[in-house]
């Protein structure tokens, strides 16, 4: 599972790309030369893979901590980071993730998998039919925490293929906008998981300090053009990437992560990056090689 844990935390970076370019364009007068391919291919199409990768993180905790009032703490500062980032980007997704977090997750986590799984299927079905975002995300994340009770995730291509064909259908049909969009994402990881590119996983593994600090990027730039909101979006990405890979070979969380964590446990956490790594992480060290670099601090 170690192996896959890594590959979940690239494509987590993967999608964190995927989210700032779709940002990055919404908060801009969106150029008509790239809104066709922006509604065809990229809108809608990431924020259903990182759901998923939330409900399997949720998972992976509680198979490591099974006390749900960690777990409740660890949503309410999650909720507290979005209400923080709603004051400067109203309808923002972190609120609303505790939130179904809270509601679905938890009550989910008691079930027995055989009900979890058909239990996320019918919820993601039901947004589907009836054009709600929200509830998918509450769906997707019941079909992560399933994923990870029956140890589903693992490359296929007929199904990469399949998703595929089924996004092409859809988008092309333009008969439920979301149904295409969730063919569009599971085409998108399906296909990351065949190729597995590592590349992206210090974005992964910052995603939450990633994700908010693009935000201050776009909301000062507004880039008005096609150009810029690509140049925006890549000097951005790779400017982020190369601080989590700095950062990584020092401490064990991102900045935010690591205040997460703190906040999550009540007590400061061990964050520099030695051979010893905290027993609370449920996600292998990046640089768990490095000889002891910070005495009294990560061990």
């Amino acid at each position: 599972m170690t192996t896959r844990i890594r590959e979940l935390d690239a494509l987590r970076g993967f999608a964190i790309c995927g989210i700032m370019l779709v940002n990055t364009w919404q908060h801009s007068p969106k150029p008509p030369e790239i809104d066709w391919a922006m509604n065809q291919f990229v809108q809608g199409r990431f924020y259903p893979i990182f759901s998923f990768l939330f409900g399997m993180s949720f998972a992976l905790f509680l198979r490591a901590h099974p006390d749900r009032l960690i777990m409740g703490r660890r949503l309410a500062v999650l909720a507290l980071f979005g209400a923080a980032h709603w004051v400067v980007n109203p309808g923002e997704v972190l609120v609303p993730y505790a939130i179904f977090g809270a509601v679905a997750l938890v009550p989910a986590s008691f079930l027995p998998k055989l009900v979890q799984l058909p239990l996320g299927v019918a919820v993601t079905t039901g947004a589907v039919v009836y054009g709600d975002p929200w509830i998918l995300i509450a769906g997707l994340f019941l079909l992560g925490l399933a994923a990870v009770e029956f140890d589903a995730i693992r490359p296929n291509a007929l199904f990469f293929a399949l998703s595929v064909v089924l996004a092409v259908v859809l988008t092309w049909a333009d008969v439920s906008y979301l149904a295409a969009c969730l063919a569009g994402a599971a085409a998108y990881a399906s296909g990351f998981m065949l190729i597995s590119p590592r590349v992206f996983e210090p974005l992964g593994k910052l995603a939450l300090t990633a994700y908010l600090s693009s935000t201050v990027v776009i909301l000062l730039v507004r880039p008005a053009t096609a150009a810029g909101i690509i140049a925006v979006t890549v000097v951005t990405l790779v400017v982020q990437w190369l601080f989590a890979r700095l950062w990584l070979t020092r401490f064990r969380y991102g900045p935010l992560e690591w205040i997460w964590r703190c906040l999550t446990w009540w007590e400061l956490v061990p964050n520099g990056q030695t051979q010893a790594r905290d027993p609370r992480n449920v996600v292998p060290d990046l640089h768990r090689s490095r000889p002891k670099e910070q005495p009294g601090v990560g061990s």
